[in-house]
């Protein structure tokens, strides 16, 4: 979460400053203030208002943010269907850490669990064990944690002497260097190189030696939406063990791909089928079709998970076993994710996950054809592509493109790579359920409408690229 500064230079509301214009049709609910004026905003109001006044308040400024449906930076579910919203509703007030005072909510979670661990081939998912977090980022959090504390134990002559690193793509979520800079640890950063745009297994196993905690592969990147060679990178830390007797852990950052791979790419071997695997997480609010905020952590077993990180406290009643960075947050996401679980079943995940692919594949495949781009992906793994300006293009550039879309409703991200390729700038389209074809066509009409002024300018427009437009994991 951003932070966000307090308005030093806000007026003095009380003195006499600026106050807001307000639509006098509101004024019959609020006799306080006669609705001339709007409510502070730099300070709590001196009295209440209606609360139909209150909302129309809020909703009138909400609805300068951007469409989300039209945000193609965002790997975030925007939609479900109205019968899960009614669920959520239901179950927003509910303390998803009180697991005695709501135990089918609490069993809901379990079943979850029990679920991913059966799709992610756990040896035996009876003894996989897991738990929600509220996204990716917490669980990878946790997943850290647990390397950490394992190579901690392992090494207890040597620690805290010693100090601790994790190995990993540069292309990683920001997530895992706020892990590395939290918890101290040393993070150690294959760069990208040429058209190679995430971790090299070879160069990962050069990296590790006997203070790496783990190694993590990304199923999905970020940068370009490709998948890593996680079977690939277990292989070359089989070598090495073989070689230096260095036994190092492998956790699969699934954010995005565990919830595509199994429906889509059944044969790619990714998961605990492979045995130095030792956790995986994923984001129920990503591919797992559920509204924010919602992810998964599963260690393959119970000794991949140290039992001095879960806490037991009984001041809620019963005796609950907790693994998480914070405490109390709602049960509704965890709902929503079992209601899609079985909502959709695999048979229904696999059409929703191809869709997503199908769409991805046909407008990047447009884009292509486009001839002003040249495609990095092409969404055949994750449905997400990655562009950039061809050679030959030297009127404008991605951030050119991307300034100009938003200006036709839609979000689409223009950065740079980064090292050893921090040359090459891109855009990144994420199709999601509910960019549908008929969005895609709109969008690439869209494209095509904004390139005969942008071939026409004389140069790219964009002097501070990294405010043109921002990067969303």
């Amino acid at each position: 979460m951003p932070l966000h500064p307090g308005n030093s230079e806000a007026p003095d509301d009380k003195g006499g400053g600026r106050r807001l214009a307000v639509n006098p049709f509101y004024g019959e609910t609020n006799p306080v203030s006669g609705m001339t004026e709007a409510p502070p905003t730099h300070r709590l109001p001196d009295a209440p208002l209606s609360p139909s006044t209150a909302y129309q308040l809020v909703h009138d400024e909400l609805m300068l943010d951007g469409n989300s449906r039209l945000n193609l930076a965002t790997f975030v579910t925007t939609w479900m269907e109205p019968q899960a919203g009614v669920l959520m509703a239901e179950c927003r007030d509910k303390n998803m850490i009180d697991k005695d005072e709501y135990p089918r909510t609490a069993e809901l979670e379990r079943r979850c669990v029990a679920m991913l661990a059966d799709l992610w081939n756990a040896p035996d998912p009876a003894a996989a064990v897991g738990c929600s977090t509220t996204g990716s980022s917490e669980a990878c959090m946790l997943a850290g944690m647990a390397l950490k504390r394992r190579w901690a134990t392992r090494n207890a002559d040597r620690y805290p002497g010693a100090r601790p690193n994790l190995v990993m793509g540069v292309n990683v979520q920001v997530c895992w260097e706020k892990f590395c800079n939290f918890w101290e640890v040393e993070p150690r950063l294959v760069p990208m190189e040429g058209e190679r745009f995430h971790l090299d297994p070879g160069a990962a196993a050069e990296l590790c030696d006997e203070n790496t905690i783990g190694v993590v592969g990304i199923l999905g990147s970020t940068f370009d939406g490709s998948y890593e060679p996680v079977a690939d990178l277990c292989a070359a830390l089989d070598a090495l063990q073989e070689r230096t007797g260095l036994d190092v852990p492998v956790h699969v950052d699934g954010a995005s791909g565990a919830m595509v791979a199994p429906f889509l790419d059944e044969d790619l071997v990714w998961d605990f089928r492979l045995p130095r695997v030792a956790s995986i997480n994923t984001s129920g609010h990503k591919y797992g079709l559920v509204y924010p905020g919602v992810g998964w952590a599963l260690w393959r077993d119970r000794a991949a998970l140290p039992e001095e990180l879960v806490f037991r406290v009984n001041y809620l009643g019963g005796d609950m076993p907790t693994f998480a960075l914070n405490f109390s947050r709602p049960g509704a996401q965890v709902v929503a994710q079992y209601y899609s679980f079985l909502r959709l079943g695999q048979e229904g995940y696999r059409a929703v996950q191809q869709a997503s692919r199908d769409v991805a594949r046909r407008v990047a495949d447009a884009v292509a054809k486009l001839g002003d781009f040249r495609l990095l992906t092409r969404g055949d793994e994750l449905p997400v592509f990655a562009f950039t300006t061809a050679p030959d293009v030297r009127a404008y550039d991605v951030f050119d493109v991307s300034r100009r879309l938003r200006e036709k409703g839609w979000l689409v991200p223009a950065y740079t790579f980064p090292p050893n390729r921090e040359d090459l700038s891109v855009l990144r389209v994420v199709c999601r359920n509910g960019f549908s074809e008929d969005l895609g066509e709109l969008f690439l009409e869209d494209l095509g409408r904004v390139l005969p002024e942008l071939r026409r300018q004389p140069r790219p427009f964009t002097e501070d690229k990294g405010a043109a437009t921002g990067f969303h994991h």
